[in-house]
């Protein structure tokens, strides 16, 4: 028998309900956005290494345990041939947002991008754009936001200053004389 693996949970939350999962340490330079994100929104995650060729059982007990666990997303990201989001759509009904990372192959992270989109009817995985794990994550905070008031009113505010940021630059480059803006 094998035991849920240990993940690392912010230390505000007791109760993670987002998981990050890296296939390797290297991914945690893409991956740290998704968590930078999320404590933005003040959602509570846990993160954790799960190589999906290295450490199958872990992908398993992680994939198999979350919704128990209290997991209702799962971030996954996977560079290369990128199994690790797949893999965990295959053994759990929970959301999975795959985030491809560009790894340096000579394709430039499109394996990753199309392993990903290629999933098979009934095993989705959702994704964003490569290197984009903030993106996952505010997809992530869309979704909880269905049934938390909360992070819907924080999404609105966080859209309205994205908008904010945009007509601020158009106000300055109209200053700046480019009136046709």
């Amino acid at each position: 028998m094998t035991t849920n693996p240990p993940a690392e949970t912010t230390p505000d939350s007791p109760t993670p309900i987002v998981g990050i999962v890296v296939g390797g340490q290297s991914d945690l330079r893409v991956m740290n956005a998704a968590a930078e994100m999320l404590r933005q929104f003040q959602v509570p995650y846990e993160l954790t290494l799960v190589s999906p060729h290295r450490t199958p059982h872990r992908l398993v007990d992680y994939a198999e345990s979350a919704r128990k666990r209290g997991l209702r997303v799962i971030i996954a990201g996977g560079g290369g041939a990128a199994h690790l989001p797949g893999m965990m759509a295959a053994f759990t009904t929970l959301p999975v947002i795959g985030v491809p990372i560009n790894v340096a192959t000579s394709i430039g992270g499109l394996d990753s991008i199309l392993s990903m989109l290629q999933m098979p009817t009934g095993v989705p995985v959702a994704t964003v754009a490569l290197d984009n794990a903030s993106n996952a994550a505010v997809l992530a905070v869309q979704m909880l936001a269905l049934s938390n008031a909360r992070l819907a009113d924080a999404m609105e505010k966080y859209r309205a200053a994205l908008r904010d940021k945009v007509m601020r630059t158009v106000d300055e480059l109209r200053k700046g004389g480019l009136d046709d803006i």
